[in-house]
């Protein structure tokens, strides 16, 4: 009798598989790391071959682990780092080039001249996102552009185009299956969000045949099965969604206006928004937050590029930390009054500033700073960008009564505590943290009928500690001026 569920979680810098037992409990885990290829100013890559093998490897580590066998395995869900792009032959299976991953700015100059054709708030209408480098149209017009032949073999029909979760799809089925789910649809800023189809008005300004396009499906529906000989048997995949929706889903956040942040490789705040597609007028993106049925509910987005990426930045570049654990401790030895601002704009500014030219950045340093202050201020970058995203959600006239949080940062009760005094709002940490895996198992189950309904999902959060602020309006608006100043200092111009 089958009696787990296979989450994949591919994510930005490891590949990861979790096995769960019909509960929703983990039971086991694999988890990879592959090479970050970074060519060129402001280029970010990926060996989509490497992302393979390297989920391959996750997923047979975890199922020894579990002390399980693939006929042991009910159902496979699959969650991905968003908007990265990939383009493979669809004969042999092999990518063309290497990814081009979402935090690449290649793009940009092109984006520019987009902008100033004024056509930003039709792709805003049709797609609920900010014309930027981040999302995959532009990123697929590069590569069909600048690799020899590539534009005419997919003209010919001989190239398929897809986000991560399309790519292992294709790989787990033995190039069986060539689809996508409506929420990894939503970030290629080709997709119509509001009738759910690919935009062909928008396929013909970034000249993307669409020839080369995946079938988009549900979160929950039949996506095929995986070819015997990789696994083992042949288990059915029931379950695809963008990392940051699953991890939205994982954390129960059905009813509109519930909210999620996720501290990952970078950081992103899902706020629910039903089944009104509402678009912000304070830069914030608009996104499919899971369709089940043929039912679309629709979010709120605020993106932000680096979060738990600035502090392997701080690990491996500086070499001021070990471990991101020791990041707690010497944030704790520093002053809460710190005057040391690190703007994390390696790969431009994400939501609200939207500034892809934008560049890291220290500020307020003296004779008497160290390693210390520049650690806390790297920690303190992410809650004041979340800071920057609340706040821009309540322009939008939503508001935070509470924050639940996850993501390896999440388990950092200095940053917790730290996101609670900036914001002002409960932050509420979950028994299981691993949101993101947990939320393709749902979405997995549901369709394999191991869990009922969405009310069922919702009953098994649990609350593992909750953060109350415990600082004054003096020490919130002091220090958020600081960052607010160290922001404009960072700009470029206004976008």
């Amino acid at each position: 009798m089958s009696k787990y569920i296979l989450a994949i979680d591919q994510g930005t810098t490891s590949s990861r598989a979790l096995v769960f037992d019909t509960e929703g409990t983990p039971v086991a885990v694999g988890q990879q790391e592959f090479t970050q290829h970074f060519p060129a100013d402001g280029w970010v890559e990926h060996d989509a071959e490497e992302i393979w093998q390297t989920t391959l490897s996750s997923c047979q580590s975890a199922l020894t682990d579990a002390g399980a066998n693939a006929n042991d395995i009910i159902c496979i869900g699959i969650t991905n780092q968003r908007e990265t792009t990939v383009v493979w032959d669809r004969k042999t299976g092999e990518p063309l080039a290497n990814a081009i991953v979402w935090q690449d700015r290649r793009t940009s100059d092109y984006c520019d001249e987009l902008r100033q054709q004024g056509i930003s708030a039709a792709i805003q209408s049709k797609t609920g996102l900010i014309l930027d480098p981040y999302f995959s149209a532009t990123k697929l017009r590069w590569l069909l552009d600048n690799v020899p032949d590539a534009r005419a073999r997919a003209e010919n029909g001989e190239l398929a185009f897809g986000t991560i979760d399309s790519f292992l799809l294709w790989k787990l089925t033995s190039g069986k299956s060539h689809f996508t789910d409506a929420t990894n649809a939503s970030r290629t800023m080709l997709f119509n969000i509001s009738e759910q189809k690919w935009d062909e008005e928008l396929l013909a300004q970034f000249n993307i045949p669409a020839s080369v396009l995946p079938e988009v499906k549900d979160c929950a529906a039949e996506f095929g099965e995986s070819d015997p000989q990789i696994l083992g048997a042949a288990i059915p995949i029931t379950g695809m969604i963008g990392d940051q929706q699953s991890a939205a889903f994982g954390q129960g956040c059905f009813a509109p206006g519930s909210a999620k942040s996720t501290y990952g490789t970078g950081c992103f705040l899902l706020l629910n928004t039903g089944t009104e597609f509402v678009k912000s007028s304070n830069r914030l993106l608009s996104t499919v937050a899971y369709r089940l049925g043929g039912e679309t509910a629709y979010a709120m987005e605020g993106s932000i590029f680096m979060a738990g990426a600035t502090m392997q930045w701080i690990r491996d570049k500086l070499k001021l930390i070990a471990s991101a654990d020791e990041s707690e401790q010497l944030a704790r030895e520093t002053t809460d009054d710190l005057n040391v601002y690190l703007v994390p704009a390696f790969t431009g500014l994400g939501a609200p500033y939207w500034d892809p030219h934008a560049r890291g950045s220290i500020y307020g340093m003296t004779r008497d700073t160290g390693i210390n202050e520049i650690v806390t201020a790297g920690l303190m970058s992410v809650c004041y960008q979340t800071k920057d995203l609340v706040e821009a959600i309540a322009a939008d006239g939503a508001s935070l009564s509470s924050l639940k949080v996850d993501g390896g940062m999440a388990n950092n009760n200095y940053v917790t505590q730290k996101l609670a005094d900036l914001l002002n709002c409960e932050v509420q940490r979950p028994v299981i943290t691993e949101t993101t895996a947990l939320g393709a198992a749902y979405v997995a189950g549901l369709h394999a009928g191991v869990f009922s309904s969405i009310d069922e999902i919702t009953q098994k959060w649990q609350l593992a500690q909750a953060f109350k602020p415990d600082k004054d309006d003096n020490w919130r608006s002091k220090q958020y001026a600081g960052w607010k100043m160290a922001i404009e200092r960072t700009r470029t111009r206004e976008q």
